[in-house]
């Protein structure tokens, strides 16, 4: 089985880094043309010149804030002008800050609703006509094994991320019809910056040292390691091309086994 995405065009949410840049990165190595989004033009730059273009491919980015959707719905509203068709949508949104439930304030929710769930939406409703008219649709959503289980000390996170998992599964029911398949990717823990922030602020909070916390968290995970970010991207890769047709509306972890539950 060799995956071949040449003619396609992906658009990559959170590209300049962890899994959203491997993920920019991998689909590009299979031929696709790739635009990335984030926030930090510099870093946009720099990320498209690491993207491969031997397939003769047109890669491109956009920078958008996602803490302004109105802002990204005129951003991409313009992109669809020079660029009309995407085939596939990878959402992809750094989580909410750590931090207990009870102490969470509302604004917290309602700016991570916006960020996750209503930024993908718009993202959505202006590449969907083109995945019907080109009869090729793959929308995949980035949550976390917090969707099956939810985790310590990520409050907001565990919330809004089932809302976007709830949302997905409606969504992949409607599109299912022509065609369009929707599917989250649960990481597990993956070494990236947030998972950084994550280890500090729990050794902080108990006074520990950041090794010995590092430790404790891979002992949780059978496979005693945390995933780099390119294992998720190589399964994004497969539900990106025409072997995933079949697959919709599913939730799947790379956690190394962490999860409790099947």
């Amino acid at each position: 089985m060799q995956i071949n995405l040449q003619g396609k065009r992906a658009f990559v949410c959170g590209a300049t880094q962890g899994i959203g840049k491997a993920i920019a990165i991998q689909l590009a190595k299979l031929g696709a043309s790739v635009t990335i989004c984030a926030r930090n033009e510099v870093a946009l730059k720099q990320t498209i010149n690491e993207l491969d273009h031997s397939h003769h491919q047109e890669h491109s980015y956009l920078c958008a804030d996602f803490s302004k959707p109105d802002e990204l719905k005129k951003l991409t509203e313009a992109y669809t002008k020079n660029f009309p068709v995407v085939n596939i949508l990878v959402n992809n949104t750094g989580g909410p800050a750590p931090g207990s439930i009870v102490l969470a304030q509302a604004q917290e929710f309602l700016s991570a609703f916006q960020m996750h769930l209503i930024c993908n939406h718009i993202l959505v409703q202006n590449f969907t006509q083109s995945m019907i008219n080109t009869q090729y649709g793959r929308i995949i959503n980035i949550i976390s094994t917090s969707v099956r289980q939810p985790l310590p000390n990520l409050g907001v996170s565990n919330t809004i991320r089932a809302a976007v998992a709830n949302w997905a599964k409606t969504l992949a029911n409607e599109l299912a019809i022509y065609g369009i398949t929707v599917n989250n990717i649960l990481p597990g823990a993956t070494k990236t910056k947030r998972l950084e922030q994550i280890i500090y602020q729990k050794a902080e909070k108990i006074n520990r040292s950041i090794y010995e916390m590092e430790q404790e968290m891979k002992n949780e995970i059978p496979m005693k390691r945390f995933a780099l970010p390119e294992e998720p991207a190589y399964l994004t890769a497969f539900l990106a091309s025409p072997y995933a047709a079949y697959i919709t509306g599913t939730n799947i972890p790379v956690d190394g086994g962490r999860s409790s539950c099947l």
